[in-house]
């Protein structure tokens, strides 16, 4: 059974932002008998972990520090993990009865926003020896910015993973449609919350690049463009015809 535990980073010694603190707030409110833990340079000995770890510290790249340090206070303790931009609205507690947990975060990719496990879980031991031979900073100098979402969705690939956003178990590890902890895109910045959820990632992102947020802000704009003249557009085709509706909808897109 997984312990009422909570995990979360912070590393760098900056002030919570507003967002984290309201959501470590929902975690006590819907939680309020699971320890809550913060890691960060206190309490984790950076000089003793993977080379990864130690080029992302350096670097000040905290986010990608964290996609070690949560394998590693999970596999060490047990209990749950989730990022700072996380918020609860239901309890945790009905999912303690698996041996791990997460979910689909879209159709295809499994999150570590929220994941949890048992103390010393074979399948999240053996996903953190990952790091064990991988490098954050490349031979030329650049980043290894491969997100760990990437990384487990591919690992679990092998072992039986079928990405279909169904609920199903790869080796003991419960994986839920993203509607129970993800119910927000990324992309579009749609929320498709449930009867069914249980947390909301608000992917803050704060790891991204301005340029790559940039490009996200334009591509929700431009998706919720589409969507604001999709029912009017369906309409006017009738009427008019699709090209000249089409038309308008690529100019309006276009210049928002």
């Amino acid at each position: 059974m997984i312990p009422k535990t909570i995990h979360y980073c912070w590393f760098g010694g900056n002030p919570l932002p507003p967002l984290a603190v309201k959501c470590i707030k929902s975690w006590k409110k819907h939680c309020p008998d699971f320890e809550i833990i913060e890691w960060n340079e206190s309490n984790f000995d950076i000089a003793s972990a993977p080379l990864y770890v130690r080029q992302a510290f350096e670097a000040k790249k905290w986010a990608f520090v964290t996609d070690y340090v949560r394998l590693y206070a999970l596999t060490s303790f047990g209990g749950i993990y989730m990022d700072t931009d996380v918020e609860v609205v239901k309890p945790l507690t009905p999912f303690l009865n698996h041996a791990a947990f997460s979910g689909f975060e879209s159709e295809t990719t499994i999150p570590t926003g929220i994941m949890a496990c048992e103390k010393g879980f074979p399948l999240f031991t053996e996903l953190m020896r990952y790091y064990d031979g991988a490098r954050f900073l490349k031979d030329d100098g650049t980043f290894n910015v491969v997100t760990n979402v990437e990384i487990i969705t591919k690992l679990l690939r092998p072992k039986g993973l079928i990405q279909n956003n169904q609920y199903q178990v790869i080796d003991g590890f419960a994986l839920y449609p993203n509607d129970y902890f993800c119910p927000l895109d990324y992309l579009s910045g749609k929320l498709k919350k449930t009867k069914r959820t249980v947390t909301i990632h608000w992917f803050n992102g704060s790891w991204k690049t301005p340029e790559q947020k940039k490009l996200r802000k334009q591509y929700r704009r431009k998706t919720r463009a589409r969507e604001i003249y999709r029912g009017p557009a369906r309409l006017a085709r009738k009427l008019f015809g699709a090209e000249p509706v089409n038309r308008i909808k690529r100019l309006i897109c276009r210049n928002r």
